[in-house]
Formats: structure tokens, C-alpha cells, sequence
């Protein structure tokens, strides 16, 4: 998980998803699926918004870790969004990351393996802080994992739901 990437890497990671998009883009137009490349194509481009919008959120570390997430050999499938264009007060990007890699990898130890395992994290900046919301819907083997994890936390995370088939969590990280 702490995997120092280099350009290169990074580089090659993303050229390979890259291309993936355009031979999906271009199976569905030799098959005549103008629609479902359109469709396709609109995916791409608002999954780039959000993208850009982490980037220059001012939070590099943890930009860095979702972007890099679903290169890595996680159990589960992370997408994100930014549901504004505020300019975030600025809050810790160091107690943030590592809280969020520690909750990667409790979540990775707790879930069931080769499963539709998914984490989406929501992004919504407000004028005193921003509010993070982490929706995982899955296969939850060790919830007792996962309620030590929260237990011992070093930030304030609300549970609005858990089950063994979903977590969602709240985190409000203020302005310093």
C-alpha cells in the first residue's frame, strides 16, 4: 500500500487505462452501438471532472491515494466525485490520507475477496471544512474489524449505515 510510484509508473498505468476506453469506444462503434459509445464516452468525461477536481483540491496526498487506488491490489473497486467547485478551506491532507489508508486497509482484511466489492467516496467542500461520505457496498466477512477500526479512530467518523452488505460513513474534517 505504500508503494512509492514513480512518472514512469503512474505513466504506464494510465496510458493502459487509457486505451482500454478507447478500444471499449471503438468495439462499440464497429458494432454499431452509437448510443452505448456516446453514453461511454460521456462517462469518461465526468469521471476526468471529478479527477480534476481532486487534483486541484489542494490535498495532494490524498489525491494521490485515489488515484492510484484501483492500481493497486485492493479487494475492492474505488470511484469518487467532487460535488462542487468551493474553494475548500484548507484542512490536513497528512491526518486525512492516512486515516483513509488505514481504512483501505482494514476494509481490504474485512471483505470477501473476488467479489462486487465497491467503495465510492464523495467529496463536498463547505465554507468551515469538508465533508467526506464513504459508501461501501460488498460482502462484509469481519465486521468486528471494522467496528475496531472506527472504535480507535483519530478522526470523527459518523456511521449512518452498516450491515453486512453496506457501510456508509460520515467525516467531517474542518478548516485549521
Amino acid at each position: 500500500m505504500d508503494k512509492e510510484w514513480d512518472i514512469v509508473e503512474v505513466l504506464r498505468h494510465s496510458r493502459h487505462d487509457w486505451l482500454n476506453r478507447l478500444q471499449l469506444i471503438k468495439g462499440n462503434l464497429d458494432l454499431n452501438r452509437i448510443d452505448r459509445a456516446k453514453a461511454y464516452i460521456n462517462e469518461i468525461v465526468i469521471e476526468a471532472q471529478h479527477e480534476a477536481k481532486l487534483s486541484n483540491f489542494h490535498l495532494p496526498m490524498f489525491a494521490s491515494l485515489l488515484l492510484k487506488s484501483n492500481w493497486e491490489n485492493h479487494l475492492f473497486q474505488l470511484e469518487y466525485e467532487v460535488l462542487n467547485d468551493l474553494e475548500a478551506v484548507e484542512i490536513n491532507d497528512s491526518i486525512l490520507s492516512n486515516w483513509t489508508k488505514s481504512f483501505f486497509i482494514c476494509l481490504d482484511q474485512a471483505i470477501e475477496a473476488f467479489q462486487e466489492n465497491h467503495l465510492s467516496i464523495t467529496i463536498q467542500p463547505e465554507s468551515n471544512g469538508v465533508r467526506f461520505f464513504f459508501d461501501f457496498s460488498g460482502i462484509i466477512i469481519k465486521k468486528e474489524l471494522i467496528e475496531q477500526f472506527l472504535n480507535y479512530s483519530e478522526i470523527e467518523v459518523t456511521v449512518r449505515e452498516f450491515s453486512e452488505n453496506e457501510l456508509g460513513l460520515e467525516v467531517f474534517m474542518s478548516g485549521q
